[in-house]
């Protein structure tokens, strides 16, 4: 069969696939106008009910949770709230959602305990103050009841100190009795926080000692986020919602309008019935009786409505209404208009196109006709005569054109040391990815967390995920640095190796180097920690060289690129290594005698591996010539290494009394030394295994 020309065959595809596509949506568009636009309605206010729903429910679940958790620490720590240990954990539940204005605790004694945000810098705060810690009891001397502030920037330094007489009882508020005679988690109805101006609410929990009441965790929170929330998530322009109360009050709307007012001191909500605009009360008027959850639809003012009133799953507590009105209208004339112009500018752009695919298909197929012909030329031929490079305004088609420059240039040089034939051979060659691998000499090198159970049991979870985190960036960007290969990543755990794919000269330096720059790394993310008042992680880095096999390992579904064989268990031994000995980089005799040179270490002991006959000689990094000045060791570390060798040289002779003295000689000159101290408990232990019994 004869092949086609590109230009015709572009202009016979540009018309069979547009024309009809485009006839077909604009018939759609027609005839089911109607029905899309009342299916897509339903749809929509389907979704935006699920999800409204969900996002009450979401708002306050995490804070029930918050102020339950708060009453359980009461309960286990009666005395807890008692003074100002208190006040950072309150200041914590504060930071956990920005609707939260305020958490406290109140005790059956009177006394109370707040953290709270200075929204309006009200109460006399200075200017800058953000927060402010707050706390009520009464004097030693004469019982006198003092307010005391103490108000806080917007980074937590202090400010201003105050204290003012006040008559406040947190037992004589609504919250704590309310809780109180609930006897569980309790939300308060919406009420007006005076001090704000804001509308909102109070979610509590009692705590109790042994069934004896103590007090009363809580927090209050704004609805004014719900009403945003409304606002923003409108499904078209004339769509309204409204969050009800069991009563049908409202709570909280669309339209941000202020639907409350305050008699006496005390929050009054609007009825939806009661609106200026009378749309929502026919609204509510025509809903179903049966009390079926359902979309309803009802007609107002010439036009049809979609309607729903939806009840708040019942463990929220609270039996509030979601209510939704949406005029179909709004999407049956968003579509009629889309449909005219769909129509007119389809055809507009058909004949636009037409005439432009005409021009540019000339554009386009004569660069690759040329392009074409050069490539045949490098397939037959193995290298072409020189030609001007294919100029085209169509980017892909000029990359392309400089590709095959760049190709045909390579050939020719490539060529010109092996034989066209064997250049062809490998270009032509279609042999995919597969399994298998090579014996290799590489570095391995493991890293891991000190007393990393221990600290997922102190830590909280998301905080413990972001450390680790910053630890692993910290360990790929050393091992990136020094032009490693991250292997995996093994819980709290990094494996890496130097040597492969790529062969690195010094392949051992380079791993050792990386270790140190770890150590640095985490030193720096240690002070940082250090200055938020929170826990260091310590890292423990082992490194071995040897002999593995690397390559692609797996199934042919799966690959992975990686190193197996005795010297990976042996690098993650050494890693094991150092809590015996205290130390942070622990290196084996085959890493010292690729890269001892270059780096200060100094002897430890030998220790056994799984696996094999003979005791693996042990190595402490402690720094490195020539790979920049904050890794160059000082003088003391110097001094270290050098009493460290001559002990283990006396050591290894035969001598354990001298190298008892020895390394007592160094523990006096270093108290803090980890490996000194173990060496002593070492040898006198072996040396008191030794002598005979009585």
């Amino acid at each position: 069969m004869k092949n086609l020309r590109l230009r015709p065959i572009i202009l016979i595809l540009f018309a069979m696939l547009t024309m009809p596509v485009v006839v077909t949506i604009v018939a759609i568009n027609y005839f089911a106008n109607e029905r899309t636009a009342r299916d897509n309605a339903e749809a929509l206010v389907s979704r935006f009910r699920d999800g409204a729903l969900q996002n009450v429910q979401n708002t306050f679940n995490p804070i029930k949770t918050l102020v339950q958790s708060a009453a359980e620490v009461g309960e286990s720590q009666p005395d807890y709230y008692s003074d100002n240990r208190s006040d950072s954990y309150l200041f914590t539940l504060l930071q956990h959602s920005p609707q939260i204005v305020a958490a406290y605790i109140g005790a059956e004694d009177g006394s109370f305990r707040q953290a709270r945000r200075m929204l309006s810098g009200n109460d006399g705060a200075p200017p800058g103050a953000r927060y402010a810690w707050r706390w009520i009891g009464s004097t030693v001397d004469t019982g006198e009841r003092l307010d005391h502030y103490n108000y806080r920037g917007e980074s937590g330094q202090d400010l201003e100190q105050a204290a003012r007489p006040t008559d406040y009882d947190p037992r004589n508020r609504p919250w704590y009795r309310e809780t109180v005679a609930a006897g569980k988690l309790h939300i308060t109805d919406p009420e007006l926080f005076a001090v704000l101006d804001l509308i909102g609410l109070t979610v509590a929990a009692p705590y109790f000692d042994k069934g004896t009441l103590l007090g009363v965790a809580a927090v209050d929170l704004t609805l004014d986020d719900l009403s945003d929330y409304l606002a923003e998530s409108r499904i078209s322009p004339n769509t309204q919602s409204f969050i009800l109360d069991r009563g049908g009050r409202v709570i909280a709307n669309s339209e941000k309008a202020r639907t409350y007012s305050t008699v006496n001191g005390q929050v009054e909500l609007e009825h939806i019935t009661s609106l200026p605009d009378d749309l929502p009360a026919v609204a509510f008027s025509a809903r179903p009786r049966d009390n079926v959850e359902r979309l309803y639809s009802f007609g107002y003012d010439g036009h049809e409505y979609l309607a729903t009133l939806s009840t708040l799953d019942p463990a929220f507590g609270k039996g509030w209404q979601f209510f939704i009105i949406t005029p179909i209208q709004d999407f049956a004339g968003q579509l009629n208009e889309s449909n005219a112009q769909l129509l007119f500018f389809g055809l507009a752009a058909i004949l636009f196109q037409i005439l432009i695919i005409y021009y540019l298909s000339g554009v386009i197929s004569k660069p690759l006709e040329r392009l074409a012909t050069k490539v045949s030329g490098i397939q037959e031929r193995g290298s072409t005569d020189p030609v001007t490079s294919v100029r085209s305004l169509i980017r892909e088609v000029a990359v392309l054109s400089r590709a095959v420059d760049t190709l045909d240039t390579t050939i020719r040089s490539f060529a010109a040391f092996v034989p066209w034939a064997l250049v062809r051979q490998l270009v032509a060659s279609d042999k995919k990815l597969e399994l298998g691998g090579h014996s290799r000499f590489l570095t391995i090198f493991f890293t891991d967390l000190e007393s990393f159970s221990t600290l997922s049991e102190q830590i909280p979870s998301r905080e413990l995920l972001i450390r680790v985190s910053a630890y692993l960036e910290v360990v790929t960007r050393a091992v990136n640095q020094e032009s490693g290969t991250i292997d995996k990543f093994i819980g709290d755990g990094v494996m890496a190796f130097w040597g492969a794919p790529n062969l690195l000269e010094d392949h051992a330096w380079h791993a050792c180097v990386a270790a140190l720059r770890v150590q640095q790394g985490m030193k720096e993310l240690n002070r940082q920690w250090e200055s938020e008042n929170k826990q260091h992680l310590n890292v423990r880095i082992g490194i071995h060289s040897d002999a593995v096999l690397v390559g692609n390992i797996g199934s042919p579904e799966r690959m992975s690129y990686t190193v197996i064989g005795d010297g990976v268990n042996v690098a993650a031994r050494l890693e094991g290594v150092n809590k015996d000995y205290g130390t942070r980089i622990c290196i084996s005799h085959s890493v010292f005698k690729e890269a001892g040179e270059r780096l200060l270490v100094r002897p430890i002991d030998e220790v056994a591996v799984k696996g094999r006959r003979t005791a693996v000689p042990i190595y402490e990094v402690m720094g490195a010539y020539g790979a920049g000045a904050s890794l160059e060791p000082d003088e003391p570390t110097i001094q270290l290494a050098e009493l460290s060798r001559r002990a283990h040289d006396v050591l290894i002779s035969g001598d354990r009394e001298a190298a008892l003295c020895h390394y007592q000689a160094i523990l006096a000159a270093f108290p803090d030394d980890t490996v000194a101290t173990h060496m002593i408990a070492k040898i006198s232990a072996n040396t008191e295994n030794r002598l005979p019994s009585a």
